[in-house]
């Protein structure tokens, strides 16, 4: 697990929450000890480990801008 690996989850989780991760070299085992990496370095909860694709998800804090322009746009519709 290199750190430009986990910068990447890093950034995928807070633009999206929920990602998925593909570890295609790994058995069953070492997947599960991935996923406990990666959670405890990110701060990241595990959702799911299907065969190779590990499901995270981290709740982003801060509202994104697109979240607000959708709010703004209901708002608009009257929704």
């Amino acid at each position: 697990m290199t750190s430009a690996v986990l910068a990447e989850i890093d950034r995928g989780l807070k633009s999206h929450e929920l990602i998925k991760v593909r570890v295609p070299d790994a058995d069953r085992t070492k997947r599960e000890m991935i996923l406990a990496e990666i959670c405890s370095r990110t701060g990241a909860q595990p959702v799911q480990h299907i065969g190779k694709i590990l499901v995270l998800f981290r709740e982003n804090p801060e509202p994104s801008a697109e979240s607000g322009k959708d709010s703004v746009l209901k708002k608009r519709r009257g929704r």
